[in-house]
């Protein structure tokens, strides 16, 4: 574990069992002026000891690595700190891992080749409530739930959601917070939860990326409405 000494706005902790990728992230995340890597690791048992004492605002995990992988790492980190934000940087470009690294919670999934000042966008975004995936990713789960047979693919199911739903669906898949929709619409954040809930459960999804992905696999459908 290396923990620098310097301070920035936003903590984070890495997790990687390749130490000379580890430090090139962190050298990335330091130099941006955005993070600052407080800590980083080479197994998710490492991270887990000292997670009450380092308490970081992100966190960037690898998905394959020796001992407990990081889907694990990712429902272990969700139970114990269910407001820390992770995303998950990995060479695997596997829809099922994919799939079930959002369905397990990860509020980003970037592949390890995606281009360093992207990946220094999608987590200042992570960091404002929004979902981070990069082209290729979004590409994949388009292409998962397209060949995925929903509920909402009916015209009845369809019918089930409404235009404030569909106007909040419109707004996740653009990127925006929970905290951004509910003053693009002139409501509160409490009914923009509710609103993403109902989603969720009308069209038998599990999170915000889905749901952003939802819409792109389905450009057929009509989201926009008077605000």
């Amino acid at each position: 574990m290396h923990v620098p000494e310097s301070q920035a706005c936003a903590r984070v902790v890495l997790v990687d069992d390749h130490p000379i990728f580890r430090r090139g992230v962190a050298e990335l995340l330091n130099e941006s002026g955005r993070f600052e890597v407080i800590a980083d690791f080479s197994s998710a048992r490492a991270l887990l000891e000292v997670i009450d004492e380092l308490q970081p605002d992100l966190a960037v995990i690898d998905l394959q690595m020796p001992g407990d992988d990081g889907l694990s790492l990712l429902q272990q980190l969700k139970a114990h700190s269910p407001d820390l934000r992770i995303v998950m940087l990995t060479a695997s470009d596997d829809s099922e891992h994919l799939l079930q690294a959002i369905q397990s919670g990860a509020d980003g999934y970037l592949l390890k080749e995606t281009d360093a000042e992207l990946i220094l966008q999608r987590l200042e975004g992570v960091l404002e409530g929004k979902v981070a995936l990069d082209d290729e990713a979004l590409v994949i789960l388009t292409q998962r739930l397209r060949n995925t047979e929903a509920p909402v693919q009916s015209d009845n199911s369809l019918g089930e959601i409404t235009l404030r739903e569909r106007q909040t669906l419109s707004l996740i898949a653009a990127g925006m917070s929970n905290k951004l929709i509910a003053r693009e619409l002139g409501i509160s954040d409490g009914t923009v939860k509710v609103y993403v809930k109902s989603l969720l459960r009308k069209l038998d999804l599990h999170s915000r990326l889905e749901l952003a992905a939802w819409v792109h696999a389905h450009p057929e459908v009509e989201l926009e409405g008077e605000v």
